[in-house]
């Protein structure tokens, strides 16, 4: 079996309420190739040498790290927004990851909305570290929608160098996703994994049990070449415990694993 070049790695986010040493834990436990780090309120998530102990002592690598962008984590590494995005940068180098994961700001942080595009960037440039901007969705309230991000909740409106797909968000804005990827192009540098139903709410489900198409997004990215990492952004917070938590977290990287393996197997049988 031909094996594709991305890594499929796993959010820390996705074994909240467990904390972020939990996810390496499991990470190593379940075969994951990685993980992504959710700078989150875990002080853990913040402190760069309990990262790397963690990765060193559960052989699991840090492949990604998502910048402490939502509402609870406002006074994360401070209040100024560039100087997080300068954190996780720092935090990216020093740890060995090559993506830095980042949402559009809010629309109420006017200055740092103003700059935010020519400021990536300009970080951008300054790094070997990806800046990947994710997509976002609209609010929803009853029937009213509301724009919380600027300059839009969808990146593909603006000249980013590195975009991360997430398909619980493109559920929630309910949009096309596929159609959003080839609008991305080959600045697809990150994909977040996960399912949905179309919910107003971001759901996060497990590969496989919504109606977003990310058995078709994985053949597309191994039949392409896709080399950013995948990955596994759930929400398992649920699970009636830890055993069927992780038993949730090991089907997910099972149908990543083998949606990207058949793709490649395929492709290299028709070469």
């Amino acid at each position: 079996m031909l094996v594709p070049d991305a890594k499929v790695a796993l959010s820390t986010a996705s074994v909240y309420p467990e904390n972020t040493a939990a996810a390496f834990e499991i990470a190593g436990r379940l075969g994951y190739d990685g993980v992504e780090v959710m700078v989150w309120t875990d002080p853990v998530s913040q402190d760069l040498d309990a990262l790397r102990r963690l990765s060193d002592y559960h052989g699991v690598p840090i492949l990604a790290v998502h910048a402490p962008c939502l509402l609870i984590t406002q006074r994360v590494w401070g209040t100024d927004p560039w100087t997080k995005l300068v954190r996780a940068r720092t935090a990216a180098e020093k740890l060995g990851a090559s993506a830095v994961v980042v949402h559009p700001p809010f629309r109420w942080q006017r200055q740092y909305a103003r700059d935010f595009v020519q400021g990536i960037w300009q970080m951008a440039g300054e790094t070997d570290v990806r800046f990947a901007v994710e997509n976002m969705y609209p609010w929803r309230y009853r029937d009213r929608e509301v724009a919380a991000y600027a300059p839009d909740w969808d990146p593909t409106t603006e000249d980013y160098r590195h975009f991360t797909v997430d398909l619980s968000h493109v559920s929630t804005s309910r949009t096309d996703a596929l159609a959003m990827v080839d609008r991305m192009g080959d600045r697809l540098a990150h994909v977040h994994l996960a399912d949905g139903s179309g919910s107003a709410k971001d759901e996060h489900l497990i590969p496989g049990r919504g109606n977003q198409p990310c058995a078709e997004l994985l053949d597309r990215l191994a039949r392409t070449g896709f080399d950013g990492h995948v990955v596994l952004e759930v929400n398992t917070r649920r699970s009636p415990g830890p055993v069927e938590r992780e038993a949730d977290l090991a089907e997910a990287l099972a149908f990543t694993r083998l949606h990207l393996a058949s793709a490649a197997r395929l492709g290299s049988m028709k070469r």
